[in-house]
Order: C-alpha cells, then sequence, then structure tokens
C-alpha cells in the first residue's frame, strides 16, 4: 500500500493505492464523523454491476444514496450532469454532504463537476476503477463534454481524498487498460525519462502487468502530475504541459463521436504525432518508429482512423479549449521530460497531418 499526499496549491489531499484501498474507506470516513451529513455516491451502469455491492458493503453505515449514470463518455453529457443534480437534490444533499465519485475519469469528471456545482461547491471522493483514472482523479478538473468539444464545461474543484484499489483494474477490458497506460506513458515522456524508459523495455504486455508494476507506474505516474498541478492549480502555465497529445486525440474523440474510441488510445494517436512533430519543431532526438513499433505491439493504432479528415481534425484543434483565437498550441518535447508550449500556423498544421496521414498504416 502507498499513501502519496498531494498538494495543489493551498489544497492537500492522500492518494491511497494498493490492492486493499478501498477497505480503508470506511475508516476515512469515520474519522470525518460530525463534519458530514449525507453521502451520494455516482457511478455508472458497468462499475454499478460488478464494483458497487463492495463499496455499499463499506458504507453500510452511512446508508448512502446513488446515482447510476451511463457508460463511458455518455456519462459527460449535460443530461447526465442535470439528472445528478436532480437525484442530489431529491436526496436531500446539502452543503455539508459529500459525493463519491465511483468509477473512472467520465465519472471522477461527472462527479467533481456536480460537487463543484452544487449549491456552489461541496467535497467529493474518487473511488477510482481504472487505470485511466490515475490522471484523472489527481488535480481538480472537473468537467463534462459539449458537442462542439471535449471539457467544455466545467471547473476547478480538488477531491478530499483518493481510494486506488488495484483489484479494481482486474475487471477492466483490454481497451480500458489501454487507454489508462496511454496517460501513464505520457506522464514518463514530459516528466520522468527514467519512467519512460522503464515502461519501454519493462511492459511489453498490457494483459500481464502485474500488481506491483502498477503500483510503481500509477504512483510514478500521479506525483508526476501533483508535481505540475501544484506550481499551476488553474493551467495558467506549465500545466498546460499535461496536454501532450491531447489536441490531436482530442480532435479524434470528437470527429468520430465520443465513446467509439477511448480517450487514451485517441491521445496515444496524438502522441506519437506530436512526436513526429517535435523532430522538426522543437529538435527532438527520439526513435520515433521504435515507439510506434512498440505501442502497435501493445495493441494501439498507430495511425489515424479510417474516415478522418486533415479539414475536420484541423477545425475540431481550433475548437479546442487550449486554443486561443482560433491559433493551435500544441505541447512538443525539446527531450525526453522537457516540454514546451508552441504556437503552429495552419499551413504547418496541414503539412504535419499530411505527413502523418501519408505515415505507416
Amino acid at each position: 500500500m502507498k499513501t502519496l499526499e498531494i498538494s495543489a496549491g493551498l489544497n492537500k489531499y492522500p492518494v491511497f493505492i494498493g490492492e486493499t484501498a478501498v477497505l480503508m474507506l470506511g475508516n476515512y470516513l469515520e474519522k470525518q464523523a460530525g463534519s458530514f451529513t449525507k453521502l451520494l455516491i455516482i457511478t455508472d451502469e458497468n462499475v454499478a454491476r460488478i464494483h458497487l455491492p463492495n463499496v455499499l458493503e463499506q458504507l453500510k453505515a452511512y446508508h448512502p444514496s446513488v446515482f447510476t449514470a451511463p457508460s463511458g463518455e455518455q456519462a459527460k453529457t449535460i443530461e447526465a450532469y442535470y439528472e445528478a443534480l436532480t437525484c442530489a437534490l431529491e436526496e436531500g444533499l446539502d452543503r455539508k454532504s459529500i459525493i463519491i465519485a465511483l468509477g473512472g475519469g467520465a465519472i471522477g469528471d461527472l462527479a467533481g463537476f456536480v460537487a463543484a456545482t452544487f449549491m456552489r461547491g461541496i467535497r467529493f471522493v474518487q473511488i477510482s476503477t481504472t487505470v485511466l483514472a490515475h490522471d484523472s482523479s489527481v488535480g481538480g478538473k472537473t468537467g463534462i463534454n459539449h458537442r462542439q468539444g471535449k471539457n467544455m464545461i466545467g471547473a476547478f474543484h480538488q477531491p478530499d481524498a483518493v481510494f486506488y484499489d488495484l483489484s479494481f483494474l482486474k475487471s477492466l477490458p483490454p481497451n480500458e487498460v489501454r487507454s489508462g497506460f496511454a496517460e501513464v506513458v505520457k506522464h514518463g515522456l514530459i516528466g520522468d525519462s527514467a519512467l519512460y524508459e522503464w515502461l519501454k523495455t519493462t511492459i511489453q504486455d498490457l494483459g500481464s502487468i502485474s500488481s506491483h508494476q502498477y503500483e510503481t507506474m500509477l504512483a510514478k505516474g500521479i506525483q508526476i502530475k501533483a508535481s505540475i498541478v501544484n506550481k499551476d492549480v488553474k493551467e495558467n502555465g506549465i500545466r498546460a504541459y499535461l496536454n501532450f497529445g491531447h489536441t490531436l486525440g482530442h480532435a479524434i474523440e470528437a470527429e468520430m463521436g465520443y465513446g467509439n474510441i477511448t480517450h487514451g488510445e485517441a491521445v496515444m494517436i496524438g502522441m506519437l504525432f506530436a512526436l513526429e512533430a517535435s523532430r522538426s519543431e522543437a529538435g527532438l532526438a527520439i526513435d520515433v518508429e521504435g515507439f510506434r513499433a512498440w505501442i502497435e505491439k501493445l495493441g494501439y493504432l498507430a495511425s489515424l482512423p479510417p474516415g478522418l479528415t486533415r479539414e475536420g481534425l484541423i477545425k475540431r484543434m481550433k475548437q479546442d479549449k487550449k486554443a486561443v483565437a482560433g491559433s493551435v498550441k500544441f505541447v512538443l518535447l525539446e527531450e525526453i521530460g522537457k516540454p514546451s508550449l508552441k504556437e503552429l500556423s495552419d499551413s504547418r498544421i496541414e503539412s504535419l497531418l499530411d505527413n502523418f496521414f501519408s505515415s505507416k498504416k
């Protein structure tokens, strides 16, 4: 069991990582006794079926209410957000209540945004059930999607605690493991060359990652993210580095329709593109073909999905929340562990995308 202490500006909270982390939830809440009134668990249909009974057993003394959202990105719609707020009101939650997010990144985003906006903000706790959630559960970004773009509606709202029970990861399908592992790779590329090299040499099969390996990589990934967030809580500067691969990744998600490709699988394609762009635009010395071969071996698509167009992707990137006045900024790498932010002209993006479209399929 690892316990990390996260600092995000004035906020500090623990992250518990281990195969029995969920068993610590009852003790944690017992220490909060008297400081909260009601609990509302926000989860999704898949997680509710697999993990909700276990969590309810841990919380039976508190008689929590439950709101069940659709699975995947469908949890992050305005309709799901409104229904979750309605549930909170109908169940009598007040300003001293706590929301518990039980699920992956989408549920964490939804539940966190509900907590951030219900009665102008109440506390919430994350119980992460996916690899991807190691990235989304810390840092305080919450929100929902709009049909014009991903995460366009949201707020910064830090959790009170994060429980990362590694036994939950055993139920994940392969595409969800790939989705989360992409964010681990991202953390290595932007913040820790030793982690990146360890991943590239150690992890050759995503279906055989041990609990010890998960604990190691997730703890390191969380620490990298936390160190950046602590310096830039509301993304006014270096926190943008955490978006490495996301500019194109989000465009791919939007163009394909949310839920038709996982977030991390789209981001992995975006990172491959960003690595290619980093060679020409930032002087990065890296074996991109070696990276491509590695991720293909792990089961990732290493080219743009069929049916996407250069024009459609550029339009989506211009709508990204990181774009300013229609100018697209990319996180590039000068070297592994040394990211930078660079604005690229439309003509340069077009050229880079043309090269990427024509790369190995």
